[in-house]
């Protein structure tokens, strides 16, 4: 269920109709509605503009167009700003991952998850929350960041709407601290740490802990291998 007590709505995209299939029975035995189901990217755009769902759960190698471009049409400006992305891949840390989590993806889930952590990671993000710890998306960004290279695109954000205190949190956050490891560190108490994040992500525009550890990345606030 979502805050407003009805059931969560999810659409499917994968380009294999049984893995959609499996999906499907485990998300509808567990009170979920799937709204969709689409075998490739252009099919997941046209649901997700149609049915409006709170969570997709995304594969990124499919026909017409692949997952990575699907998400970003679908949290571009034009897609509902209440759907979150979940992006299915078969192999952990699939080079293709990085760059669906820059087009704004909410984290990530292997194809070979257990019915629990499907639901429970479905839930986790439609209430706000990043799914992915920040030392896995740490771990994901630093192999595939291309630090040595020049930036193609120069992130639209950048930090001078942030507070000193905020800058640290941030800085923190993208090292892999969680909100817990963060109050010890800063002597907060967890309350006003997730207030500090709330409010990083309220002025950066951002959806989730992953993508302002993302945005951490690609503004240069902490490097790969990096430590605050």
């Amino acid at each position: 269920m979502t805050g407003d007590g009805r059931p969560l709505r999810a659409v499917i995209a994968d380009d294999q109709a049984l893995v959609r299939t499996g999906f499907k029975m485990i998300l509808a035995a567990e009170g979920i509605e799937v709204t969709a189901e689409a075998a490739d990217g252009v099919e997941a755009v046209a649901a997700v503009r149609r049915t409006r769902p709170d969570v997709v759960l995304m594969d990124i190698r499919m026909p017409e167009m692949d997952g990575i471009e699907a998400t970003r049409r679908i949290l571009g400006g034009e897609g509902p700003q209440e759907t979150r992305v979940v992006i299915l891949t078969t192999y952990d840390l699939d080079h293709y991952v990085y760059a669906a989590l820059t087009a704004g993806a909410s984290g990530f889930l292997l194809k070979d998850v257990t019915p629990e952590r499907l639901v429970s990671a479905l839930r986790l993000v439609q209430s706000g929350d990043a799914l992915l710890a920040p030392t896995i998306t740490r771990r994901l960004i630093e192999r595939f960041a291309q630090r040595d290279e020049p930036q193609t695109t120069a992130p639209h954000r950048d930090l001078s709407g942030l507070t000193p205190r905020e800058l640290e949190v941030l800085r923190l956050l993208a090292t892999g601290l969680s909100n817990a490891e963060l109050a010890s560190r800063l002597f907060l108490s967890p309350t006003t740490v997730k207030s500090h994040v709330g409010r990083i992500l309220s002025k950066l525009d951002l959806r989730d802990r992953v993508q302002a550890v993302v945005f951490a990345y690609e503004t240069g606030l902490i490097a790969p291998g990096g430590d605050a």
